[in-house]
């Protein structure tokens, strides 16, 4: 086959770098070994001699990572039990493309686990390291929906084997390969140092000025923020490029370490307690993307919170591994997320599964990974489907005593065209859907629109959107409807206030309850304003004070560890200068 002959090439490449075959069995970490720091700056990325160097000359778009892939690829190299538990629940969604040495070896691994070798793809070429997210494949498509491309950058690494390997799975698959590898176009980046919402929107830490900077050792062409921006533009069309600082403690300065986009407006956000390790610079870039950027609907960005757990008692800032639930992979309808100990998981878990309603959220014990500064999002890679049907959503939000009609507005688009397209609602779960017809309302931007109504009150309502395109090709949004759905509040009007007024102040469930360990403190705030939240006895004393300070406007989340606390009732108490709100729950 045809990826046979990269593995005699990727070979001869690592020798002529002053590599090793016995390194081959090396597990490395994320972070450069100080061996490979020695040679950065001798190290030169050999460009594929099958890639196009030049950026594509059609209009292209970035894959989102909630978008429908078709494969995800994994590298072979140590952390086997971790591997192997990806490998089982990701062959459920796709084919699962296994760069390995040997396949005899891998096929022994899973089988003695249980595990059946369908929907497995070997590629028997070496690799240096497990970290495929940083040097692996980026997927594009040409004019939206059109032709999938699959972008390589230089590598940020002195590890020659795994700059290669997006030449091996663009050889499997035969979709064109486009590198950042030559100048004026060369430039450096990591791939866990990247994430993007789909519609030409980019994040990253400034470690990418960094190294393709003045100081950069790998690219030989200096760069300037805007000559970063413009490579990235004509790769991968990110028209707008968020750069957010640095953290402290975060040896290797990757986003996902602490940040998930979760569709095209909300963020998964890392949260440490008020003031700790990386906490303080986390809020500050919260605070620059509110005030500087919008999402791509002209709204500011919801930021659902996270806790970033400790390491027994000890945080990154005092030796403890960088632990953290954002580093997880989205896999089709299966979310796989990095998991600790049961006391902080099970509350991550539901965070997860409140974020994400209908996927399949499973752990996977991480333990022995997190201390090489990485977890699961870091070691795979997808190669998104070649068939896309897009669907773009502003989902609605809450309202107050409005019977409708709603109106659901979706970009939607194929490359056959779209033949119908449909709502689907209900505001009663043991009831079935209703349907709502939606037309093509503007040809220039490929919006779909259509209305429906519910009766007013106090009730949830779920809906989400399908579409069917001419080619016979179906997609809904989200993914895993009719099981997920977007859902908005529609309350209520209280006596006497106008039905436009905004929500007040909410306490919304506490979960998990009863408790005994991590628990969540979901907050809805109409307004950034000083709140404070308090643990009260049946007797009214006041336990512990969960948080004293200003919230910001829309949804958060608090966290308290009830793991020392006595069992028994307790109110769970938000107040602001006006209102006291109190919610009963059990500490077991």
């Amino acid at each position: 086959m045809a990826h046979y002959k990269y593995q005699f090439i990727i070979v001869l490449i690592f020798l002529l770098c002053g590599g090793s075959i016995n390194s081959f069995g090396q597990f490395l970490p994320r972070y450069s070994t100080e061996d490979e720091k020695k040679n950065i700056q001798n190290y030169r990325v050999v460009p594929s001699n099958n890639s196009i160097k030049v950026p594509p000359s059609s209009p292209v778009r970035t894959a989102a990572e909630w978008e429908e892939i078709q494969a995800l690829v994994i590298s072979w190299k140590g952390q086997y039990v971790i591997l192997r538990e990806i490998i089982k629940y990701a062959k459920e969604e796709c084919e699962v493309f296994i760069v390995c040495p040997d396949s005899n070896q891998v096929k022994s691994s899973l089988t003695s686990a249980g595990i059946t070798l369908t929907n497995l793809v070997f590629m028997q070429v070496p690799s240096n390291s497990i970290w495929i997210r940083d040097y692996g494949q980026w997927s594009v498509y040409t004019n939206d929906v059109d032709s999938l491309l699959l972008v390589d950058w230089i590598y940020n690494r002195n590890r020659p084997l795994d700059d290669t390997i997006p030449a091996v799975v663009a050889a499997y698959t035969g979709i064109p390969l486009y590198e950042t590898s030559t100048p004026p176009w060369d430039m450096v980046h990591t791939g866990g140092n990247f994430m993007t919402d789909g519609l030409g929107t980019g994040f990253s830490s400034k470690l990418i000025l960094d190294e393709n900077g003045p100081g950069g050792f790998y690219n030989p062409t200096v760069k300037t923020e805007a000559g970063i921006d413009s490579v990235i533009e004509a790769f991968m069309g990110i028209n707008r490029f968020i750069k957010l600082d640095n953290l402290p403690y975060d040896v290797i300065h990757h986003i996902d370490m602490h940040m998930k986009l979760l569709d095209e407006e909300t963020i998964l956000l890392g949260e440490y307690p008020n003031g700790v390790s990386d906490g303080p610079q986390i809020e500050a870039n919260m605070q620059y993307i509110l005030s500087n950027h919008n999402s791509v609907f002209g709204t500011p960005y919801r930021f659902v919170r996270i806790q970033m757990p400790p390491h027994g008692s000890l945080y990154p800032s005092t030796g403890g591994n960088y632990r953290t639930f954002t580093n997880a992979i989205i896999v089709n309808k299966t979310i796989i997320v990095p998991t600790y100990e049961l006391k902080y998981d099970s509350t991550a878990l539901d965070v997860w599964r409140e974020a994400m309603p209908g996927y399949n959220i499973v752990g996977i014990n991480s333990n022995s990974i997190i201390p090489s500064l990485g977890a699961i999002h870091c070691i795979v890679k997808q190669v998104a489907t070649d068939d896309p049907l897009l669907i773009v959503h502003q989902r609605l939000r809450d309202t107050t005593a409005y019977a409708g009609p709603y109106t659901v507005d979706a970009k939607i688009q194929h490359r056959s065209a779209i033949n119908t397209a449909n709502i689907y609602y209900r505001s009663d779960t043991t009831q079935e859907y209703q349907t709502a017809a939606m037309s093509l309302t503007d040809s220039a931007t490929n919006t779909w629109s259509g209305q429906f109504s519910i009766t007013p009150g106090d009730t949830i309502v779920y809906y989400y959107v399908e579409a069917d395109a001419n080619s016979g090709k179906t997609q809904v949004r989200p993914m895993t409807a009719p099981d997920g759905y977007w859902s908005f509040k529609n309350h209520a009007a209280p006596s006497g206030i106008n039905q436009f007024n905004l929500r007040s102040l909410e306490l919304e469930n506490v979960f998990p309850n009863p408790s005994k360990g991590i628990t969540c403190i979901p907050v809805y705030s109409p307004v950034r304003q000083n709140i404070s939240i308090d643990v009260i006895d049946l007797f009214g004393r006041k336990i512990v004070n969960v948080y004293n300070g200003e919230t910001r406007s829309g949804d958060s989340k608090y966290f308290i560890n009830t793991m020392d606390m006595n069992s028994g009732f307790y109110f769970m108490v938000l107040s602001n200068d006006q209102t006291i709100i109190q919610q009963k729950f059990f500490i077991r």
